[in-house]
């Protein structure tokens, strides 16, 4: 009987101390939790009113409610008394080691947030970069993926992306032509021009603004040359380019326009 007083005893006096401090923690603990709940809340509205990459959107917010529910477990083993030092001290170490086994891995983490910000370009737009020609296909947080004009899957670590020159093709919707054909010297510079401006205007994804445009550009030792102007849609691009120089074949050779080219001559030898 001694011994079960004793016990009660000490079970009272252990109440009373750490009781108080045990219904605080559970009390930071679940408000902690709603007030996180809020947070994430709003930052997700945040979010969603900027604009922000879905992909981004989802490692941001999980990674924001984790650094906030590290602290606030922190916070409620502070609140029962435990030295939270020692966490902090684990955390940061384990932190630098990983930060330095991971650093190219974090400067292409942090590309990607860069570019899913910023948005120098977006799924589906034609670019070129660190020496690739593509449209993009995909971006995640750590590499961009791209397809070539010739089927190939290009992935480029963001890192690498965002530090470098990007060229964005379609980023404002149509692209300019630019053509240099050359004509003989024997050929009518103001009957040429109307051929070519022609050839222009049989195309109907060339667009009226801004106006098409062909000028004598050059005067070579074999050739005049023209420079044949016109915009079109970015995805009408390669189809009309490839049109005009076809149909200004066709063109120049039913108005007798000759397009000069190396001729051999044979020279028989009088014996």
């Amino acid at each position: 009987m001694d011994k079960a007083s004793e016990y009660i005893e000490k079970f009272k006096i252990m109440l009373l101390d750490y009781g108080p401090k045990l219904l605080g923690a559970i009390l930071l603990l679940i408000v902690g939790l709603w007030i996180i709940k809020l947070i994430v809340k709003g930052v997700r509205k945040a979010f969603n009113t900027q604009d922000v990459d879905a992909t981004l959107q989802k490692f941001l917010i999980s990674l924001i409610t984790w650094i906030l529910k590290i602290m606030l477990f922190l916070a409620v083993l502070g609140q029962i008394g435990i030295e939270s030092t020692s966490f902090i001290a684990v955390l940061g170490a384990a932190g630098l080691a990983i930060g330095l086994a991971l650093q190219g891995s974090l400067a292409n983490f942090a590309g990607g947030v860069l570019i899913m910000l910023f948005k120098p370009f977006k799924v589906g737009d034609t670019i070129e970069a660190q020496g690739e020609l593509g449209t993009v296909k995909e971006i995640q947080i750590f590499t961009t993926k791209m397809v070539t004009p010739q089927n190939r899957l290009v992935i480029i670590p963001n890192g690498a992306l965002s530090n470098g020159n990007i060229t964005n093709i379609s980023a404002e919707g149509t692209l300019k032509i630019f053509h240099v054909i050359g004509v003989s010297y024997d050929a009518d510079i103001k009957k040429t021009k109307e051929v070519l401006m022609n050839v222009l205007n049989k195309q109907s994804t060339i667009l009226k603004d801004p106006a098409p445009m062909v000028e004598v550009t050059a005067l070579n030792d074999s050739s005049v040359d023209f420079a044949v102007r016109g915009t079109t849609l970015t995805a009408d691009y390669w189809p009309t380019y490839f049109a005009i120089l076809e149909t200004a074949k066709y063109d120049l050779d039913a108005a007798g326009i000759e397009i000069p080219y190396p001729h051999q001559v044979e020279i028989q030898k009088q014996g």
